[in-house]
C-alpha cells in the first residue's frame, strides 16, 4: 500500500474515527488532534504494515492507542454523571441561554430523545475502566469481530471477551437502574424533561412511542433492550446529526463538570 492508497482509505473511514474518539474523550478538540495525530502516525508508519489486518483495523489500533496515552491520566466518570452535571446545568443559567440559541438557530439544533439516548450513552460509558468502555464501543457501536478488536488492543481474544462480558453486563445494570424509558422506577428522567425544554409544543409521549427501545420496554430481557439501545447509538453521526450543534454543546458542558467533580 502506497500513501495515496492509505490516504485514500483513511477518508473513507475518518467519519467513524471521528465519531469513535470522540465517544471515548468526550472533547471536540481533542477528537480533532488525535485524528490528525492518526494521519500522521499511519503516514509515517506505513512501512510496517504487513496487511495482517484490514487497514481499518490498523488505523483504529492508531487512534486507540494515542487516545489511551491520552486519557491514561484522566479519571473514570461516575455512574450518577447525568444526576451530577444536570444539577451543574440548573445552576448556570448561561448553559440554558447557550443551548436555546442553538436550538433556536442552528441546522443542527433540533431536540431528539433518540439523540439523547446516544448522548447519555457516552456518557454513562465512561464510567467504565478504559479498555472495557473502548472494547464496548468497537463491538457494539462499530461492528469489529473480537480477532479484530484483539489486534487493535494488543490483547488476546480471550480478554477481548470478558471486557465485553463485563462492560455489557456493567452497563446493562445501569441503565436498568437508572433510566426511567425501560423501567417505570428509573430515576433519570431527562430525555423527556429535555425534550419539554427545547420541544415545548410536542407531545413527548408521542415521541416516545416510535423508539423501539421505548416500545419494547416491557420485555424482560435485559441483553434485547440493551442491544435496541446500540442500535440507537450506531445509527447516529454525533458530528452530522441533526441534533449535532446541540449535543456537542452538551456534552462539552458535561466533561468541564465531570473534570471539575473529578479533581
Amino acid at each position: 500500500m502506497n500513501e495515496t492508497q492509505l490516504n485514500e482509505e483513511f477518508e473513507k473511514i475518518r467519519p467513524q474515527l471521528k465519531s469513535y474518539i470522540l465517544r471515548i474523550t468526550t472533547s471536540v478538540q481533542d477528537t480533532e488532534d488525535i485524528v490528525q495525530d492518526t494521519w500522521l502516525k499511519a503516514n509515517d508508519k506505513l512501512h510496517t504494515f504487513k496487511g495482517e489486518s484490514s487497514i481499518k483495523t490498523w488505523i483504529f489500533a492508531i487512534a486507540s492507542n494515542l487516545a489511551k496515552d491520552h486519557l491514561r491520566s484522566k479519571k473514570r466518570w461516575v455512574e450518577n454523571v447525568t444526576d451530577i452535571c444536570k444539577e451543574a446545568a440548573l445552576g448556570n443559567p448561561q448553559f440554558f441561554q447557550e443551548a436555546m440559541n442553538i436550538r433556536m438557530n442552528s441546522p443542527q439544533g433540533n431536540f431528539e430523545i433518540k439523540e439523547h439516548i446516544a448522548f447519555c450513552f457516552t456518557c454513562v460509558s465512561k464510567s467504565l475502566p478504559l479498555e472495557q468502555q473502548i472494547c464496548l464501543l468497537l463491538k457494539e457501536v462499530y461492528d469489529f469481530a473480537n480477532s479484530e478488536i484483539a489486534i487493535i488492543m494488543d490483547k488476546t481474544v480471550a480478554m477481548v471477551k470478558y471486557y465485553l462480558h463485563t462492560s455489557r453486563a456493567k452497563m446493562i445494570q445501569i441503565f436498568d437502574g437508572r433510566c426511567s424509558l425501560i423501567n417505570q422506577e428509573g430515576i433519570c428522567h431527562q430525555c423527556t424533561e429535555l425534550n419539554g425544554i427545547f420541544n415545548p409544543k410536542q407531545k413527548t409521549q408521542e415521541e416516545l412511542i416510535k423508539i423501539q427501545m421505548v416500545k419494547s420496554a416491557d420485555n424482560p430481557d435485559k441483553e434485547y433492550l440493551f442491544e435496541l439501545r446500540m442500535d440507537i447509538v450506531k445509527g447516529l453521526d454525533p458530528f452530522e446529526s441533526g441534533a449535532a450543534a446541540l449535543q456537542l454543546h452538551h456534552l462539552e458542558h458535561n466533561r468541564k463538570v465531570m473534570e471539575d467533580y473529578l479533581k
